[in-house]
């Protein structure tokens, strides 16, 4: 069963956001430095214990793929493995999982929207987990899961 009500987090009851790859790579690559720069101010914000946000593990395993071979400068495997022990290991990290009936809704969701599987799948555990903000440079890629209130930082 799919949860629809929204998480909320944090002293002031705002909701929690999932960071998407793209931004987790953007705060740590600094190949376009304003996009660097904004997505490492938003991630300081949790570093800081300001504002609590959500990954999922399928965003951290694009991100080692990303940071350690497609970006111009990679970081080494062992600085990828220690950012993510670190994001693992800190509580204003929230790591959300999936299971195979997130696959399915998946399944459901790639179907319907005829978006790539692997963002279908993103927005299908983040509703299991009851979150409906997403932080993302790719708006196009969730604009059509309507459930879904999507943030670019970088603009």
């Amino acid at each position: 069963m799919f949860l629809i009500e929204m998480i909320y987090m944090g002293e002031n009851s705002e909701p929690i956001f999932l960071i998407d790859s793209n931004i987790l790579v953007y705060a740590y690559d600094i190949t376009h430095p304003a996009k660097h720069e904004k997505a490492k101010i938003l991630l300081e914000k949790c570093w800081r214990k300001q504002k609590k946000y959500a990954i999922s593990s399928q965003n951290l395993a694009e991100f080692f793929v990303i940071i350690t071979q497609k970006v111009p400068s990679p970081l080494s495997i062992e600085e990828a493995e220690q950012i993510i022990k670190d994001i693992a290991s800190f509580p204003y990290w929230r790591i959300i999982h999936y299971d195979e009936q997130t696959i399915l809704k998946a399944i459901f969701y790639y179907k319907k929207t005829k978006k790539h599987f692997w963002d279908s799948l993103i927005a299908a555990t983040m509703l299991q987990h009851g979150i409906v903000h997403i932080c993302t440079e790719n708006i196009g890629d969730f604009k059509n899961f309507s459930e879904l209130q999507i943030v670019n930082p970088l603009v």
